[in-house]
Formats: C-alpha cells, structure tokens, sequence
C-alpha cells in the first residue's frame, strides 16, 4: 500500500472538494477498517473533513476471462468494461455504457439504468478475499450491503452483444447535463421521479453561489465553476425540504456525501 495526494475539485465529476491523501491498496495488502473506500469519484460528493480515505490501486484494474466465466477486478472503469464485451461479444453488460466510474462503484450501489442492474447479472464477489454468492448479499434499487471491500466480480457470461440496446441507452444521455456533477442526485423514489419532484416545487434551475439545480434534468446537482460543498448541501437540503412539505415523501441521496 502507499499513499497518494488527490486532489478532488479535479479528481471528482462534480468538481467539489480539496487535496486529500488517500490510502492505494495493492494485491495482498490487509485491508484497513478505519478507512472509507471510494471508487473514481463519479458519484461523490467530498466535505471538508471527510473521513480517512481508501482506493484500489491499479492492481485491480483487470478483466479475465476463462470459459463461461468473467472475472472482472473492482477497479476496472466501465469504459473498459463495455469495450471488452463488445469485443467478445458477450450479452448483458449493454447498460454501462450509461454509467461513468468503476465497477466497484456499481457494486457498491447496485448501478444500474431503467430494469437493467449489475446485480441482475452478477455471480458472485470478492469481499474482504472471501467469495460471496450474490444471493448472500442484501441488495436492492441502488443498494447493496456488501459488508466489506470488494475487490473483485465474476459473472457468468452469455454470448450476443446488443449494438441496438446499447444504442437506445446512449441516447437517454441527451437529457443530461454537460456541467459538471455527481449524477443523479436522489434515488427516484417508488413510482415517482426525483427530477420531476424537484421541478415541481420550482428548483429547477435554482442556483446558490456557484451549484445549481440543472436546468436540463432537475435531479442534476452541476458545477457552474466555483460551487463549494456548502452551496451544494445547502441546494440538497432545499429540495428535501420542499418535496416532503410539498409531497410528503422523503428525498433519498444516490450521490455518497463524505
């Protein structure tokens, strides 16, 4: 293991944060329990104290496969992921070309677009060096209790690349903010949409010091270029506020806060 300083107005989609030093873990190292793993900061949002930080050294960037089987190591980004299932044509994995980050960020979240989630085609994992069936694994719409550090997936694979379904999950992007963010912000709670609440009690748009809610997808928290971790919590707490005044339902965060 070693350290590396990261600096996260940078380093996170959303722009938001300052200088840290993180904890690299490499193969064989004894994984610490005092410290927050986080994945390639797309779905992040760093306070000025965060706790002590953690991430997965290269050495977790791999993708093997053997048969029917796909080992796939937590910190290979998606980009990498979907170039080699294209390549081998492997079915399934269509959906994150949606999704920026890593595969342990999607793990941890249950990542996932409309129906498709990674859960849905997951075998097992590797927590902790010990191999979970994801069975044994509590999970949900964008939750999983992993219960440890996830170093690795595998997943059985099933051959026949969808190029049209992959076409039609690119094109949900167009409604999609070009700043800076986190993502969608809140989960969309059961049989409602968390953009379309937040548009609804007029925040879209909303803008304090240098964060917004996006004029293009209310439930987009963007970056207009100097917005802090203030401006950001003080826009999420608003919308919590009004929605549940409004709507009596209670906003969840997609988005981690540290």
């Amino acid at each position: 293991m070693f350290y590396k300083t990261i600096d996260f107005s940078k380093f996170s989609s959303i722009r938001v944060g300052q200088k840290e030093e993180v904890l690299m873990l490499e193969k064989g190292d004894n994984i610490p329990k005092d410290r927050y793993l986080i994945g390639h900061g797309n779905n992040l949002l760093i306070s000025p104290a965060p706790p002590p930080l953690m991430m997965l050294s290269k050495d977790f960037d791999f993708i093997a496969l053997n048969g029917d089987m796909l080992t796939i190591g937590a910190a290979t980004p998606t980009g990498k992921i979907l170039s080699f299932v294209k390549k081998h044509d492997i079915a399934g994995f269509e959906f994150v070309s949606k999704l920026p980050g890593s595969l342990g960020g999607m793990l941890a979240m249950n990542a996932g677009v409309k129906e498709y989630e990674i859960f849905n085609i997951l075998d097992s994992v590797c927590v902790d060096g010990v191999w979970k069936k994801k069975d044994k694994i509590e999970h949900g719409y964008r939750y999983a209790r992993l219960g440890g550090v996830v170093t690795e997936a595998r997943f059985h694979i099933k051959h026949g690349f969808d190029a049209k379904l992959l076409k039609s999950l690119v094109a949900l992007r167009t409604n999609q903010p070009k700043e800076p963010s986190a993502g969608s912000l809140f989960k969309n709670p059961p049989n409602e949409h968390a953009g379309r609440l937040i548009e609804s009690v007029g925040l879209k748009g909303k803008q304090i010091g240098g964060m917004a809610w996006s004029e293009v997808h209310a439930n987009f928290l963007v970056n207009k270029g100097d917005g802090t971790f203030e401006d950001a919590i003080e826009l999420i707490d608003l919308a919590k506020q009004k929605v549940q005044d409004q709507f009596g339902i209670a906003l969840q965060e997609e988005v981690k806060i540290l």
